[in-house]
C-alpha cells in the first residue's frame, strides 16, 4: 500500500524496518548452513529462521524469509508464522527473486526495508526501488559481530561478579559451603 505525505501525516504512518532474507540464498553463501544443508535442508533453514530472528529482534526488524520452490511440483504458496519470523515458501513456479520484488513493490518509501541476497540483478532491483540491500557475506558477518558482542558482553558481566567484594570470592570454597548449610538450617 502506498502513502502519500498527506496521508502520512493524516493518518501518523509510522514507517516500519522489514528486513526480507532470500533463504536458499543466503544458505549457500553462508558456509556452516551451506555444510548443514548438504545432509539435511530441513535442518539448515530452521537454523538460518533462528538465526533471523535473534537479528531481527535485536535490530528491531520485522523479518520475512523468503524460501523458493520454484521446482516443486503442486505446490501452493506457504506462509508459516516462526514466532516473530514470517517464514514464505513461493509456489510452483515462482522465485523468491520474484516473490522479493513483488512483496517490495507493495511497501511504503517510507519504510525502512532491507533485503538480504547476493543475487546482483535482485540487488539491482531493490536499490533502484530505494531501499537497502544487504550481501549474504555482509549479513553472516554483522550476524557473527552481533553473537561476539553479545558473548563479551556476558563475560564482562561474570568477571564483574567474580570481582564482587563477595565472602564466596575470599574464603575456601569448602568453608563457604560448611557455612552456607549452617545458614540454611536456620
Amino acid at each position: 500500500m502506498k502513502y502519500t505525505d498527506k496521508e502520512m501525516q493524516k493518518n501518523r504512518f509510522v514507517p516500519r524496518k522489514i528486513l526480507i532474507v532470500d533463504g536458499y540464498n543466503i544458505i549457500n553463501a553462508w558456509p556452516k548452513l551451506k555444510k548443514i544443508s548438504e545432509d539435511d535442508l530441513e535442518a539448515s533453514r530452521e537454523i538460518l529462521i533462528g538465526h533471523i530472528m535473534e537479528y531481527a529482534n535485536i535490530k528491531g526488524y520485522e523479518a520475512y524469509v523468503v524460501f523458493d520452490a520454484y521446482n516443486v511440483k503442486g505446490l501452493d504458496e506457504k506462509i508459516e508464522h516462526f514466532h516473530d519470523v514470517e517464514v514464505v515458501f513461493t509456489r510452483e513456479n515462482q522465485t523468491a527473486d520474484s516473490y522479493i520484488e513483488k512483496f517490495i513493490s507493495t511497501l511504503s518509501k517510507y519504510d525502512e526495508v532491507a533485503v538480504a541476497t547476493s543475487d546482483y540483478a535482485e540487488q539491482q532491483i531493490v536499490l533502484g526501488k530505494g531501499f537497502s540491500r544487504v550481501s549474504a557475506r555482509e549479513l553472516v558477518n554483522d550476524f557473527s559481530k552481533f553473537k561476539e558482542n553479545i558473548r563479551k558482553s556476558s563475560t564482562s558481566k561474570a568477571k564483574r561478579y567474580d570481582s564482587m567484594n563477595r565472602l564466596e570470592n575470599k574464603i575456601d570454597s569448602e568453608i563457604f559451603e560448611k557455612l552456607e548449610r549452617i545458614r540454611r538450617k536456620k
